[in-house]
């Protein structure tokens, strides 16, 4: 990767917050309602969206073998925090993964009846929060954007866009006429995500939009090659 070099110094853990009260996203003004997930930047608070981590997903706590499998496996992590009237101080729920690692723990855990049922859970929570009908079409555009999109990706992405009550990008009102700009930009992040070191720049401290400059050569590389402008 034609990236600089990153810091060698490691700032504190990232955090994310559950929302007590309703508020609003400083940067992209969407609606941050009561039980959502926040992070604070420079003291602003940002959607998990603009935040650059809406890929990840939440592991309660609980399952300590489960947790520390998951965080070993994930290059972006981050803690979640909760205030507690009662204790007057903010207190630990779980942890921010990235789903393949999260995949990962639970297949190393498989031995286990209760990660066998957590994953159960999971299986039939994911199915309930995609719509099969709008990812397939959402899917098919990206193919018909991005023909030399790798099998399989088109439908990965489509995915993660369309969950159902996430408010990522995939469920916008422009997304839903399947908008090309919302596309790409859905394209875009997943190559950012999956394909560049954009992650382990975040978790080594780099400023968000540092990070992205630092990739933006190899992110449209990519964009370009998958919509077949390279040869």
């Amino acid at each position: 990767m034609r990236n600089k070099q990153a810091p060698e110094n490691k700032k504190e853990d990232i955090a994310v917050f559950f929302v007590s009260r309703d508020t609003a996203c400083e940067e992209c003004g969407a609606e941050i309602l009561k039980g959502d997930l926040l992070r604070l930047e420079d003291k602003k608070a940002l959607c998990m969206e603009c935040a650059d981590m809406d890929h990840l997903v939440f592991l309660p706590s609980g399952d300590a073998a489960l947790t520390r499998r998951a965080g070993k496996h994930s290059t972006l992590k981050a803690k979640v925090l909760k205030f507690s009237r009662v204790r007057k101080r903010y207190e630990r729920q779980g942890l921010m993964v990235e789903e393949e690692a999260l995949d990962r723990a639970e297949q190393e855990c498989l031995e286990d009846e209760d990660a066998r049922a957590i994953r159960r859970e999971r299986e039939a929570e994911r199915r309930e929060k995609l719509d099969q009908k709008y990812v397939e079409e959402f899917g098919r555009k990206i193919r018909e954007l991005y023909p030399d999109c790798p099998d399989g990706t088109a439908k990965s992405i489509a995915e993660h866009a369309c969950r159902k009550y996430s408010g990522r990008v995939g469920r916008s009102a422009a997304a839903k006429e399947f908008d090309e700009k919302m596309i790409e930009l859905a394209v875009r992040a997943h190559i950012r995500h999956r394909h560049t070191n954009y992650d382990g720049l975040l978790m080594r401290g780099w400023d968000r939009r540092e990070a992205r400059a630092s990739v933006q050569t190899d992110t449209e590389e990519i964009l370009r090659k998958w919509a077949g402008e390279l040869s």
